[in-house]
């Protein structure tokens, strides 16, 4: 792979007040893309407020490519229902990362990404140097559907001899 930059975990830490797909509620899962990488999570059964946990590794490589996630209720004799989608622009979360913040006090917030009409955060996201990483938490609010927001963390892996850093 070309221009390969490092890896990026995608934690999916839990969905809030998902949409109700099914007299019951739903089944929902995510599906995370970056470029011709895609990944997803597990379904959570009768859940709109699913806690998954659950790590998702994409590999970055340049140009940056914005990772789209969508929602989905599993259903088994119909196709899968939407559920929103939303999607991230990991530029500055990238762009900390090559400022190689090794002497940093663990806990430092080194930018914050705000909210605005381009990208779908539901709250301020900092980006920050924990535990010898690069560590931005974040929480999306869905689109194309009535309700929902997905709890998210990035975390860097730096992959030994990678460009630029």
């Amino acid at each position: 792979m070309e221009n390969l930059l490092g890896l990026l975990k995608v934690k999916v830490l839990r969905g809030v007040n998902l949409a109700y797909r099914d007299a019951t509620g739903s089944d929902p899962y995510v599906v995370i893309r970056m470029g011709h990488q895609k990944l997803k999570t597990s379904v959570k059964k009768h859940n709109v407020n699913p806690v998954w946990n659950e790590d998702l590794t994409l590999s970055v490589s340049e140009p940056i490519q914005p990772i789209t996630i969508k929602v989905y209720d599993k259903d088994t004799f119909t196709p899968d229902d939407k559920m929103g989608d939303a999607e991230i622009d990991i530029q500055a979360f990238v762009e900390a990362v090559k400022m190689n913040l090794s002497d940093l006090p663990d806990g430092t917030v080194i930018t914050t990404v705000k909210p605005n009409r381009t990208n779908c955060l539901a709250d301020e996201s900092p980006i920050a140097w924990k535990d010898g990483r690069v560590v931005q938490d974040v929480i999306l609010r869905l689109r194309n559907v009535e309700s929902g927001e997905l709890e998210l963390q990035l975390l860097w892996t730096n992959i030994p001899g990678a460009p630029g850093f």
